[in-house]
């Protein structure tokens, strides 16, 4: 089978979505909102020992709701949750949500990363900026948005390089497609060792984070084990990510989908899924391709979300831009393009 990246290679190629982003460059921090035009099937699944969420429990398919109006990611640790809150008041005042006993509630799971610790501001007064970050992410929500050095990404870190918002897209040969969101954020290494070459590589399309491959000889440090604070860790990691397509599915399928996604993780970064992370992959099916995937079309379905999920993380860390007092070069200052 042979992969094509949707028209902008990113999220938002799936029908029916569209991402805001809201940054705060004094704190170093900021949120990412995904709109869902029309409520989506979704799901999550959690495989980092810190996690950070909100209305994570909701999103098990034994539970009754099924769809969902938003999903935010958000930097500032548990502060980063009032995020989801923000959304949340965007959403109500367009009258967008859950109709129950004659109200309407936005339903808006949310994820948080570590990123207090990255050389910005966090000196913000008796409440911090996440709630009004939200409100922001979610009226500049559209089809189109950066990545890099901003939303959720904006204070980022990997072990040794500025880390990002990334994303990316595919297309089947059966018109479903896949796109990937990650705030990568983790403890561990999106490259091989102190190497220029990421660990996605053989899942890139075209030169969509430099076209490297792999090298020649692996790096004599491949294999060694480069946490982004060694000296302490704990709680101070995380990437969170959305894996979604625009095919049919049953809310256990998108669980299995979310499931398949944190390959992507482990294609991408290494370690992960490690204690000090709260790696988390929300997932969502906007239904909107019209695509109930044959057995046979799920097997491709699954093994493409860790793909474009692998490939959203490096580029992530490969669009990273500098900004002052970062304490981690991004990649294009140490390697260039």
């Amino acid at each position: 089978m042979a992969f094509a990246t949707g028209p902008r290679n990113l999220l938002t190629d799936v029908g029916g979505l569209r991402v805001g982003n809201a940054t705060d460059e004094r704190v170093k921090s900021g949120v990412t909102a995904i709109l869902c035009d029309v409520p989506a099937v979704a799901s999550v699944q959690v495989l980092g020992g810190a996690p950070g969420t909100r209305e994570t429990d909701l999103l098990e398919p034994h539970n009754s709701v099924e769809t969902v109006n938003a999903i935010v990611l958000s930097g500032g640790s548990a502060f980063g949750l009032d995020a989801a809150s923000g959304v949340q008041a965007a959403l109500r005042e367009r009258g967008v949500g859950f109709e129950v006993g004659g109200f309407i509630v936005p339903i808006v799971p949310a994820a948080i990363l570590f990123d207090l610790r990255n050389g910005g501001d966090k000196d913000w007064g008796r409440y911090p900026p996440y709630r009004e970050l939200g409100y922001q992410a979610t009226q500049d929500a559209s089809e189109a948005f950066d990545i890099g050095t901003v939303g959720a990404g904006t204070g980022a870190l990997t072990s040794g390089l500025k880390g990002g918002l990334g994303s990316a897209s595919v297309r089947l040969d059966n018109g479903v497609t896949i796109g990937a969101l990650a705030a990568a954020n983790p403890t561990g290494s999106v490259t091989l060792g102190r190497s220029r070459h990421f660990w996605a590589a053989p899942f890139e399309i075209g030169n969509e984070f430099g076209g490297l491959g792999y090298p020649a000889e692996l790096p004599e440090d491949t294999s060694r084990v480069l946490l982004k604070y060694r000296d302490k860790s704990v709680g101070a990691n995380t990437t969170i990510a959305v894996i979604a397509t625009d095919a049919v599915l049953s809310k256990a399928a998108a669980k299995r989908l979310a499931m398949a996604a944190h390959d992507g993780f482990a294609r991408a970064i290494w370690p992960a899924h490690t204690p000090a992370d709260g790696d988390l992959v929300f997932s969502l099916a906007t239904g909107t391709s019209g695509v109930a995937p044959a057995a046979d079309e799920a097997i491709d379905l699954y093994a493409v979300a860790g793909a474009v999920m692998a490939r959203a993380i490096a580029r992530a860390a490969y669009a990273a831009t500098p900004a002052p007092a970062d304490l981690f070069p991004t990649w294009a200052q140490k390697f260039g393009r």
